[in-house]
């Protein structure tokens, strides 16, 4: 298993997940970011589109963001703040 991180990605209704991983894949708004272990702080906005974690055990959760939001990357966590979310199909 390589190097992994902690998200958390929360909207108004709440909390819709917090686990360990190893990447996530979200839809900044100039286009998709990836996230590994160690990457540098930066905070941007998020558009709709699809979010993407791979956990450490390597299981792959897909979220559908439905609107705008955040994301914050900060000392190994990854924060998503989000205005409205769905399970992606």
């Amino acid at each position: 298993m390589g190097a992994s991180f902690q998200v958390e990605i929360l909207s108004p209704d709440g909390k819709i997940c917090q686990t360990t991983a190893q990447s996530l894949v979200a839809p900044a708004a100039l286009g998709y970011m990836g996230i590994l272990a160690n990457h540098a702080p930066i905070i941007t906005s998020l558009v709709p589109g699809n979010i993407t974690v791979r956990s450490a055990d390597g299981a792959a959760l897909s979220f559908r963001s439905m609107g705008g939001g955040f994301m914050e990357v900060s000392r190994n966590k990854v924060v998503l703040l989000v205005d409205r979310m769905e399970p992606a199909e």
